[in-house]
């Protein structure tokens, strides 16, 4: 890794080369925020999205948007080809759920990637519901034959996500037929979130979708006043055979070490739901428009800058995991990998993983970026599509 380069030399050596930057940060920050490229990330955003709309793994939209970038890159002056991969084709089909007792009410649900669908009359049984996996082993006799619907407590994404992941399995061991998942956000304005789940292989696969909080909360309220709750879930969902995709891929390569590679990235593909324009647009679009911006100002790194767009995040970070499968031969030429993949907002922080050495260049390196108040080094750069990366010691950081 070439950070680990600046190991022998001395801290003030580094600060002074990374000083020597400031008039280039300034003149990139300068065109970004009151120059020509003024809000031209956020137009590019608004028009992709406009024209291609959500971006399924497997769907024609993917396919669409992959060849859009495509164009819109090679335009822009970027040397951009693709690479192909095989991807996941889920399809969600016509879904929904009512509550049959102790009252009638429709229950707004959103199926689970990778789920599998109801039988066409849809599956109509009791409800357990459940706040944590603890309470599902303990109440595993009252599983049998019910859908369980778990209203565990929101705490964080990335710990509360475990409940999206791993419900459907869980609750498929102890006997149950279908799960009903309380949506993974600390918000709801009685909307269902969708996202992965993943079956573990050997258990049954029984069907998954997320409700609302209010509607977790509700049925949780009638179970503890043991009210007999009754739920029909209806889910036309389906796995096709795997698709051809491809990761987009757009350089500017390096003038004196061309083979070493600083890899900037976001995903392309998105839920069906919306239109992904957060999930993962935004950042699709900063990892070109950092090229761009580069590029128009007639610079010219010393190593290659290299614009990643991921296929298939959503799926698991299938586009991710197959790119580094192909790459990972010349891993000691990635210095450094970025992905943005946290929402496109006010940035307020670098997160970074790497050896002390290279905590100590890269908290250089973000003093360059005073001019838009964004000094901050923060701990644990990590992301779907880079992963496998940092489990390989590459350094890496994630734009917060």
């Amino acid at each position: 890794m070439a950070v680990s380069n600046h190991t022998a030399r001395k801290g003030s050596d580094v600060a002074a080369e990374v000083a020597g930057y400031a008039d280039v940060a300034k003149q990139i920050i300068d065109l970004a925020v009151f120059g020509a490229a003024q809000n031209r990330s956020y137009k590019r955003l608004a028009d992709f999205t406009d024209t291609i709309g959500n971006r399924v793994s497997g769907s024609q939209n993917l396919e669409m948007a992959i060849k859009y970038m495509y164009n819109a890159m090679t335009q822009d002056g970027l040397d951009v080809h693709l690479e192909p991969v095989k991807i996941p084709h889920w399809v969600r089909g016509k879904e929904s759920a009512e509550m049959i007792a102790p009252r009638a009410k429709s229950l707004a649900i959103l199926g689970l990637g990778s789920s599998v669908g109801t039988p066409p009359e849809g599956i109509k049984a009791e409800v357990l519901v459940v706040q944590s996996f603890d309470e599902l082993k303990q109440r595993a006799s009252e599983a049998i034959g019910r859908i369980v619907v778990f209203n565990q407590p929101f705490v964080s994404y990335g710990e509360t996500v475990a409940y999206r992941a791993y419900g459907a399995s869980e609750a498929a061991k102890v006997g149950a037929v279908a799960t009903l998942i309380r949506s993974i956000t600390p918000f709801s304005i009685n909307s269902p979130h969708t996202g992965l789940q993943d079956y573990q292989d050997g258990v049954k696969r029984i069907p998954s979708a997320c409700i609302t909080v209010e509607d977790a909360e509700l049925m949780w309220r009638m179970a503890q006043r043991g009210q007999r709750i009754v739920v029909r879930l209806t889910m036309g969902a389906k796995t096709l055979p795997d698709a051809d995709s491809f990761n987009t891929v757009a350089e500017i390569p390096g003038w004196e070490h061309p083979e070493q590679v600083v890899l900037l990235s976001g995903h392309l593909d998105s839920w069906d739901v919306g239109q992904g324009a957060m999930d993962d647009g935004g950042g699709a679009m900063i990892s070109w428009e950092a090229l761009s911006l580069i590029s128009k100002l007639g610079l010219r790194p010393r190593r290659t800058l290299r614009a990643v767009l991921w296929t298939a995040e959503e799926q698991g970070g299938v586009g991710a995991q197959q790119y580094f499968d192909l790459h990972k031969v010349n891993m000691s030429n990635f210095d450094l990998v970025m992905e943005s993949d946290l929402g496109t907002f006010t940035p307020e922080a670098l997160q970074f993983t790497g050896s002390d050495a290279a905590q100590k260049v890269m908290a250089e390196v973000v003093k360059l970026l005073a001019p838009i108040n964004t000094t901050k080094l923060e701990a644990h750069g990590e992301g779907t599509d880079i992963s496998p990366w940092l489990k390989a010691g590459v350094p890496e950081s994630h734009p917060h």
